[in-house]
């Protein structure tokens, strides 16, 4: 069985931040993954050009553009 939790780490200690479904003396595997918590422009670097290859730019803006021409609601009554 496995279960996520977040944790804080201090003074060489994980601090749990929710509790975790354990009994004392349970043995348990810990993956760590460190959670960033820098703010600034690295989810942009890290996540530049994943759509690459796969939007067509210039069809979608043509769809959109094409779209605007479109009513979607009646014309008002002067």
């Amino acid at each position: 069985m496995g279960t996520t939790i977040r944790a804080r780490f201090t003074n060489g200690v994980l601090e749990p931040l929710e509790d975790a479904p354990l009994h004392d003396g349970d043995e348990v595997v810990l993956r760590i993954e460190a959670v960033s918590s820098a703010h600034g422009l690295d989810w942009l670097q890290e996540t530049a050009g994943a759509w690459k290859g796969l939007v067509d730019a210039e069809e979608l803006k043509t769809s959109i553009e094409e779209s605007r021409l479109l009513l979607t609601r009646p014309e008002p009554r002067l």
